[in-house]
């Protein structure tokens, strides 16, 4: 009866949607890391286009399911969760170029999730252009954190902007929209950068982009 229960429990839990994207989620990031595995990459120049366009696209699918669990989501746009991570992999792993265009691609599927739009500009600076500039990260592999960090910056920035001139209505009067806009977006991407920070470092991600920068 015992063995049973616990049986049931565990199914349970398993059916929940949550779970389920979060262990497609996990499954997608061991084939990304035995994708991209250098002793996979290196034979033959020929052949690496194919990966590039291959890891792209599996980093944004990844992105893409992380996206959809949030930690909490503000009212006006923005969320906490890990779809900073894979684009910032892919960066660190391929180099600028390779995650500004994964960062590019992730930002017009947002597009497809749910977006808060308001104005064209406004969307260009939200989606695509601000996730852009998460592969700015690639530009700097031999210092990953810095490169997070600044790549964070660039997202940071053009929520910030798209904030205080799309969103200056939502400020509390007498509130300069610049600082409201910086506290606004500050309170949902300082936490998600210092998560993917953190789990960058634990799962050691960097690694295999270590080699590829000495062996490049």
């Amino acid at each position: 009866m015992t063995d049973s229960s616990w049986l049931k429990s565990i199914g349970t839990v398993l059916l929940k949607t949550e779970n389920i994207i979060m262990i497609v989620a996990i499954g997608i990031l061991v084939y990304l890391l035995w994708l991209t595995n250098p002793s996979r990459t290196k034979s033959g120049a020929g052949r690496r286009p194919v990966y590039t366009v291959t890891e792209i696209g599996v980093a944004v699918a990844l992105s893409v399911i992380l996206s959809m669990i949030r930690v909490y989501r503000m009212p006006q746009g923005g969320s906490v969760s890990l779809e900073m991570l894979p684009i910032f992999y892919i960066a660190l792993r391929s180099g600028g170029g390779v995650g500004i265009l994964a960062g590019l691609t992730f930002g017009l599927a947002k597009l497809l999730l749910g977006p808060y739009i308001v104005h064209p500009l406004q969307l260009v600076l939200d989606y695509p252009l601000a996730f852009a500039f998460l592969g700015l990260a690639g530009f700097f592999r031999r210092y990953q954190v810095i490169g997070i960090i600044l790549g964070g910056l660039g997202r940071f920035a053009m929520h910030v902007v798209s904030g205080a001139v799309f969103f200056a209505t939502y400020a509390p009067e007498g509130t300069n929209v610049w600082l409201y806009s910086a506290t606004y977006n500050a309170s949902y991407m300082v936490p998600e950068l210092i998560i993917s920070i953190i789990v960058m470092l634990v799962l050691g991600l960097g690694k295999s982009t270590r080699t590829s920068v000495r062996r490049g």
